[in-house]
């Protein structure tokens, strides 16, 4: 288990997580390209757009420290309205509401440990597996018919101008972009303290909700529930550095990303060789290996709830 500290601020901005795709039906492990993360690209647009962000985010992580140490996080349940904003060119990218209402059931499933898989944590796990305790409630969903085959990650999507639709009052609303992002990446997040302009999630409509065995092994939902980790200032498990923090205390030390689903128990390399939580939902495992979420995770999301917060305006 690992100290937490804070890391510097290369580690606070935006994520674009980056996963490749199949087209067909399970293949074998071998046969799967690996998920990755343009998180360099991303770091350095979002520090040349908004010099104040490093700062910005610095104070988040000091208000998070001293909130789980005093051990003053959100009493009672958060509850997250939902607004999904969906850009189409073809009928499959116009996803259907009960695929969109799919997505909300898994997330309240991941987030209050109500997911089938659940039973699935390892014995040694078993007492940090967390029950978050956040509900999620389709508020309405926007629907914008487009030209464009891609959307990138630098956030056009959220931007009336560039053909986009702008965020419905960010402030109080999880916005969720789905759309084809284009260059293998399935989803990205904005972590707390940027711009409320473009605050919120972006999946790519081939893996949003149960999206069916053509975009296994990410059909099952859990890209929205790992983008909506880090908009609520969950950092990958790995501390996307060799032996990283990922600034939790009771997740193991990971040497790097874990991919398809790992033979447990599988072990870090980094010292005392821990065995490593690759079944957590901010690790890269393939939607059907991720299950969990930490209490110390779980610290960290209630902090940005609570007054004084991040996203304190959501209330309780």
């Amino acid at each position: 288990m690992k100290k937490i500290f804070l890391l510097s601020a290369m580690f606070l901005f935006l994520f674009s997580c980056q996963k490749d795709t199949l087209e067909s039906a399970p293949a074998p492990e071998s046969a799967i390209v690996k998920r990755s993360c343009g998180t360099q690209e991303v770091l350095e647009m979002q520090l040349r757009d908004d010099p104040t962000l490093s700062a910005r985010m610095n104070q988040i992580e000091n208000f998070t420290e001293s909130a789980i140490r005093q051990n003053r996080l959100v009493n009672g349940r958060v509850v997250i309205p939902v607004v999904v904003n969906i850009l189409y060119r073809t009928t499959a990218e116009n996803i259907s509401a009960a695929q969109i209402q799919s997505q909300i059931d898994i997330l309240n499933q991941d987030f209050n440990a109500q997911n089938s898989d659940f039973g699935s944590v390892p014995a040694i796990f078993a007492p940090v597996a967390a029950n978050v305790g956040i509900t999620f409630e389709l508020a309405s969903v926007v629907r914008k018919a487009t030209t464009k085959t891609s959307w990138g990650t630098r956030d056009a999507m959220k931007k009336n101008k560039q053909g986009g639709i702008a965020p419905t009052n960010p402030s109080t609303n999880l916005n969720l972009w789905v759309c084809t992002i284009g260059g293998g990446i399935l989803g990205y997040a904005q972590f707390p303290g940027g711009s409320s302009a473009t605050d919120g999630v972006v999946i790519d409509s081939k893996y949003l909700g149960l999206s069916g065995n053509s975009n296994y092994p990410y059909n099952l939902g859990r890209t929205a529930t790992h983008e909506i980790g880090h908009w609520m200032n969950l950092r990958h498990i790995w501390g996307d550095a060799n032996c990283g923090s990922d600034l939790v205390s009771d997740t193991p030390t990971h040497d790097s990303a874990n991919f398809g689903v790992p033979t447990y128990p599988h072990y870090s390399t980094c010292a005392g060789q821990p065995v490593e939580m690759t079944m957590n939902y901010m690790d890269y495992t393939d939607d059907n290996g991720m299950y969990m979420f930490s209490n110390g995770q779980k610290s960290r999301m209630s902090a940005i709830f609570i007054s004084g917060g991040a996203r304190s305006a959501f209330g309780i």
